[in-house]
């Protein structure tokens, strides 16, 4: 089994080798789909539908995304990204490229998966759709919710129709029957309705089920013929409905594993014509059985218990079937891998010829055991003896490789020994090598002389006898009897020509005239000397085939003639068909490639194997009815056991009751024209045509006579319906006249009455009016009066709110002013008492400096005087000049002492100044030590640090500072100025000492 990943890819190939399912589970491909993202996981598929080729199938999963999955091309593509998931799909639409999908807000819209764009979005339906029913036309469209069912025209996507019912009667499906106008309505309490599409007209009821085996019915499915309903439900039950008898005709039990049914669908075939037999039954394990409706036998399942399947849908054309898994995977299932086992047949027994020892054998060792799987043969006695055919090599080999070749350069025998090697011509070809084979002429201009001839009359209602869902088909069938008509007359009248021709009308019908040449070449070849005993059917035909029967098979022989069973039972309904009822489309056309390729008695041979590979079923039956199902309809069998019988019936069958020395060799039509054929009693079918035709006259003139007399009467009829209705009109014209009479005056009294007793009410009405305008005035003014005072209390409640936050704001207002003053008191005390401190201190270096100054000028002014005493004498001149030095110096030492206590002075005003500045700054900043290093020079001491600080402070204390600040400078120019007048008369008194020794000299 192939696995393929979809992944984050918008298209790509769905196998990349070709598919080989097994015939265990058949599956040709599983598909997924993961995600690559960081945190990966798998996307659900939810829905899926095929288009109406069965090629192509379309799927959603749960995230929006929808593919398409070309099977025969093995390519997919992501088509629509809808962002929400899908509930319901259709892909059946009349435009082949478009499709319609239900969503998760309960809108359908229409997209193309060409252009990929949005064609329509409809609207409706307020609940979940669940279901999308396409019209065989594809033009009308029914959405089904459980609420409701809508019918849409697919033309204009305008909503035509709406179903309303009762909220306590749920819909389970609406949907419309196959090949009919009609609509299917089944409701949640077991009834079904089927009604008119146009008009919506009801047409009938289906009768409640019996109450021995009443379900309530959850899923149905109706063949493709619309004739039966399958309907089940939450049991193992099944109930079979013949929807034209309108009754329930069969109660099929499922096995006892089944508890409830989830899903029902038939699987179609080719050659059925729409009357399908197997149904495909889902149960709530997860497993599909396929059983037949008839026989109601198991054929064969898909899905398991460990995986499981969550719904199904099956091709139109019955090829695949597309399950969802409950995994949320897709598996892709080939219905003939599936079907392979199950129809292979017994296989045939192989004699093998050899000496028999000289000792007597009893009858059981000439007995063969045969296991499941094998075809029984019945014991022969021993002296019976084996005739076999001997073919001799013709030694004219130049005319054998003439014979054998064929048209386009192809050979016979080489097609032969390709047949055999690979039990098929290859699918691409077959047509190619049927018309070699065939070698048909292609006689265009004949084959339009028919066509122009019209349709004939026999085949004028010919979809009345064989309803036909494909108008196209139906219309290939019909041009293509009625040229077969034209060309021979013995086909206007036979019965069986539609059976005949229907499989090959199927198969070419692009390309009618090869349809029509191969039915002839069939009909001059395989079918040699069928119509010499027309209209009964070939009575040495059959013949032949029972001839070969009896010689191959006397048991099965014998039993059908214990149980009154005929040739024209058990062979004519395989050659009328040409077996198309008993085979699918691929093993039908895998026969006709080896039927094509031989002689035409090998088609003869075909009937005689058949029965004997089907010799178990055969002796198992014992009623007619029986019988005649079982040639009519498809059995498990496989079709290759049938063609090497028919090749073992060709070589081990007599000479003398061998078919091929009774039929002709193979003769291809001519070419130009084509040939005449009158291989039928002429005047049989002659006298039948004259006959057909007189007695179609006399219909059509006792037609004519009936609609005449038929028209007569109904004139006459409807003459006295209408005097009687006129008669009756007129009484019930007067009776109506009499009656409005007494009515009018009834009318008239009432009026009065009611005129009066209106007068009465409007009075009482106008005086409750004026009381009512008086107290709405009276209620007006008191409510304007309380409007007012409720005004006033709110302008007296707002001044009321301002004064008193006007009065908070003032109090508010001069507490701060009270802090601010206290504030500013207490730094004003603080700055006066440093002021003070300041001040005194400068105080007392004065007073100290004034006191040094007077004790230093009265100091000068004493030692000028004993100077001035000690000049009196020459000796103590000397003495005193030392003196004078020694003053002298102290002076000087005097002066420096002052300078530097002037320095000592200004470094401590400085401090005190910037200590101010500190304290005013950081009132709560512990005081740091106000020197340094008492050992440090005054020089050295910061001048300018804390001025600079200043800059920051109050502008207040500022102003304070720089106003002591001046006065700190004028006293400190006062004292410069001081020292300076001190040192002038220093400089003086010593310059008058110098003069003085020179006066005292003189």
């Amino acid at each position: 089994m192939q696995s393929t990943d979809l992944g984050n890819k918008e298209s790509g190939k769905i196998w990349h080798r070709k598919p080989s399912p097994a015939t265990r589970d058949g599956i040709i491909v599983n598909i997924i789909h993961n995600t690559s993202d960081y945190h990966p996981k798998v996307l659900r598929f939810l829905n899926v539908a095929f288009d109406g080729t069965g090629d192509c199938l379309i799927a959603g999963d749960h995230q929006g995304n929808i593919y398409v999955f070309d099977l025969y091309g093995n390519r997919f593509n992501l088509v629509q990204r809808t962002a929400q998931a899908c509930t319901a799909l259709a892909f059946n639409l009349r435009r082949k490229s478009e499709f319609l999908v239900a969503l998760a807000d309960y809108s359908i819209k229409c997209f193309d998966t060409v252009t990929k764009e949005l064609v329509s979005w409809m609207r409706g339906h307020e609940s979940s759709v669940f279901s999308i029913s396409v019209h065989a036309s594809g033009k009308y469209a029914i959405t089904t919710s459980s609420d409701t069912a809508q019918l849409w025209d697919l033309d204009t996507f305008q909503r035509k129709r709406k179903l309303n019912i009762r909220q306590s009667v749920g819909i389970q499906k609406v949907f419309f029957l196959p090949l009919s106008n009609t609509i299917l309505s089944c409701f949640k309490d077991n009834s079904i309705f089927a009604w008119e599409c146009d008009t919506l007209f009801c047409k009938y009821q289906l009768p409640a089920p019996p109450e021995s085996s009443s379900i309530l019915y959850k899923v149905f499915a109706v063949t493709r013929d619309g004739r039966i309903l399958a309907a089940g439900g939450k049991s193992n039950h099944l109930h079979l409905w013949c929807l034209e008898a309108r009754q329930l005709f069969r109660i099929i039990q499922m096995p006892t594993k089944v508890r409830a049914i989830r899903h029902l669908e038939f699987l179609p075939d080719s050659f059925d014509a729409g009357s399908n037999q197997v149904l495909g039954v889902l149960s709530q394990d997860g497993i599909m059985r396929f059983i037949n409706i008839q026989t109601c036998k198991l054929l064969f399942e898909i899905g398991s218990l460990d995986e499981g399947i969550s719904s199904s849908v099956i091709s139109p054309h019955g090829r695949y079937i597309a399950s969802i898994m409950e995994n949320g995977s897709l598996n892709i299932y080939s219905v003939q891998a599936l079907t392979q086992e199950i129809n292979k047949p017994p296989l045939p027994l192989v004699k093998v010829i050899e000496d028999l020892p000289k000792k007597k054998l009893s009858s059981s060792d000439l007995k063969m055991k045969v296991t499941s799987g094998r075809v029984q043969q019945p014991a022969k006695p021993r002296g019976s003896k084996t005739q076999t055919r001997i073919l001799k090599q013709d030694l004219t080999g130049d005319f054998e490789s003439k014979k054998n070749e064929l048209p386009d350069g192809l050979n016979k025998k080489r097609l032969q020994i390709l047949l055999k090697g690979y039990g098929e011509y290859p699918t691409k070809y077959r047509m190619f090598i049927w018309r070699s084979l065939l070698q048909l002429p292609e006689n265009h201009t004949a084959f339009s002389s028919l066509i122009d001839k019209g349709t004939h009359v026999t085949f004028l209602n010919l979809q009345k006898k064989y309803p036909i869902k494909s108008r196209k088909l139906l219309r290939v069938l019909q041009r293509t009897l009625s040229a077969l008509a034209h060309w021979s007359v013995i086909f206007s009248d036979t019965p069986y020509l539609p059976l005949l021709a229907f499989p090959f009308v199927k198969l070419f019908q692009n390309n009618q005239l090869i349809c029509f040449e191969v039915i002839a070449t069939l009909i001059i070849n395989w079918c040699q000397h069928w119509f010499e005993y027309f209209p009964n059917p070939p009575i040495n035909i059959l013949s032949m085939i029972e001839n070969v029967l009896a010689f191959h098979d006397k048991e099965l022989l014998q039993h059908f003639i214990d149980h009154d069973i005929t040739s024209q039972l058990y062979a004519w309904p395989l050659l009328e068909t040409v077996f198309s009822e008993v085979l699918t489309r691929e093993e039908w056309l895998k026969l006709f490639d080896n039927i094509f390729s031989n002689h035409p008695s090998f088609l003869l041979m075909t009937v005689v194997a058949y029965n004997i590979c089907s010799r178990v079923p055969l002796l198992n039956c014992n009623l007619k009815d029986d019988f005649e199902f079982f040639f009519h309809h498809r059995n498990n069998l496989d079709i290759n056991v049938v063609i090497r019988q028919v090749y073992h019936l060709m070589e081990t069958t007599p000479t003398d009751i061998h078919p091929d020395s009774m039929l002709n060799v193979f003769v291809a039509l001519t070419k130009g024209q084509y040939p005449v054929f009158n291989q039928y009693p002429k005047f049989i079918v002659d006298y039948q045509t004259q006959e057909r035709e007189r007695i179609r006259n006399d219909e059509l003139d006792y037609l004519r006579e009936r609609q005449t007399v038929e028209d007569m009467q109904a004139e006459v009829d409807q003459q006295r319906v209408e005097d009687e209705a006129w008669y009756q009109k007129q009484e019930l014209l007067r009776k109506a006249e009499e009656t409005r009479r007494e009515m009018l005056l009834q009318e008239e009294e009432k009026i009065i009455q009611q005129r009066q007793r209106l007068a009465a009410v409007k009075r009482e009405l106008q005086v409750k009016e004026m009381h009512l305008q008086d107290a709405a005035r009276r209620r007006f003014l008191k409510l304007q009066q309380d409007q007012q005072e409720m005004e006033l209390r709110r302008l007296d409640d707002e001044i009321g709110r301002k004064v008193y936050m006007r009065d908070r704001e003032i109090a508010a207002t001069a507490r701060d002013l009270e802090m601010r003053q206290l504030e500013l008191e207490s730094q004003k005390r603080l700055y006066q008492k440093n002021l003070t401190e300041n001040q005194a201190a400068v105080a007392k270096e004065m007073r100290a400096d004034a006191d040094a100054y007077r004790r230093k000028v009265d100091l000068e002014e004493h030692m000028f005087h004993k100077l001035i005493e000690a000049g009196e004498t020459q000796s103590q001149k000397t003495q005193k000049w030392k003196e004078a030095e020694g003053k002298e110096f102290c002076l000087r030492s005097a002066k420096k002492a002052s300078a530097l206590s002037d320095a000592s002075r200004k470094w401590f005003l400085k401090q005190e100044i910037n200590a101010a500045v500190e304290h005013a700054e950081n009132p709560c900043h512990k005081e740091e030590p106000r020197f340094q290093n008492e050992q440090e020079d005054s020089s050295c001491l910061p001048r300018t640090s804390h001025l600079n600080d200043s800059s920051e402070m109050h502008p207040s204390t500022q102003i304070s500072l720089n106003r002591r600040a001046v006065e700190w400078d004028t006293t400190e120019q006062n004292l410069i100025q001081k020292v300076r007048n001190l040192r002038q008369r220093l400089t003086a008194q010593a310059r008058h000492r110098c003069q003085t020794p020179h006066l005292l000299a003189a």
